[in-house]
């Protein structure tokens, strides 16, 4: 039986940890049609994030993500590539509504986590990655105004019988109380999905407090 899930925009409100990596093209996933990674000279930027949505926001949640910077013309977005939610009503929602594909894992309480402690995914009692975050000293600084960005998904379009897929664009617009440089550390093992990531450069992370998110039009 399928969860059910709410409509489209949703409103969502939490703390974010976030790392952009550079990697080699050559190791990337398959992404949307029509889309290429932004990066030069063979090279592409990745992301990877946990979050925690909060109950005060449409559905709470933890989420595991990673994600490819890709551009189609002068637009540019993520291209969500793996990602996982503890949410059946979060899963059905970012597939049915988006093409986000979205899978089941399991995650510590992510809103007890200390800003420097390790937060942990996995499925079948295997992981799927962990991470850390250390802010450094320098106060955070706000995100007031909405900023709009993009995600880029494949979703099926046609008829059961000559079924098709086409890439959608979605808004997502965000703010934050606070945005804190802090370091990053990461892990997968080896048999992970997340292999790909394996030789990726960090670039920099963030913590993000007190963000809000609208997710869709």
């Amino acid at each position: 039986m399928s969860a059910t899930y709410p409509p489209q925009p949703w409103d969502l409100v939490g703390r974010g940890w976030i790392t952009t990596w550079a990697l080699d093209r050559a190791a990337l996933p398959e992404l949307p049609a029509g889309v290429r990674p932004v990066g030069r000279r063979g090279r592409a930027v990745a992301a990877t994030m946990f979050v925690d949505y909060g109950a005060s926001g449409l559905l709470a949640y933890g989420e595991l993500l990673a994600g490819v910077l890709v551009r189609r013309g002068a637009r540019v977005g993520l291209a969500i590539t793996d990602i996982w939610v503890d949410s059946p009503a979060s899963r059905e929602g970012g597939r049915a509504l988006w093409g986000v594909p979205k899978e089941l894992a399991d995650f510590g309480d992510l809103s007890t986590e200390p800003v420097d402690g390790e937060l942990v995914a996995s499925t079948a009692g295997a992981d799927l990655a962990r991470a850390s975050f250390t802010p450094a000293r320098l106060p955070g600084v706000p995100l007031p105004l909405p900023v709009t960005a993009f995600i880029a998904q494949t979703v099926p379009v046609g008829p059961s019988d000559a079924p098709g897929a086409e890439t959608v664009w979605t808004p997502v617009r965000a703010g934050a109380r606070s945005v804190r440089l802090a370091r990053g550390r990461w892990s997968s093992p080896a048999t992970s999905p997340l292999g790909w990531m394996t030789g990726a450069r960090p670039l920099a992370s963030v913590v993000a407090d007190g963000f809000e998110m609208r997710f869709g039009a």
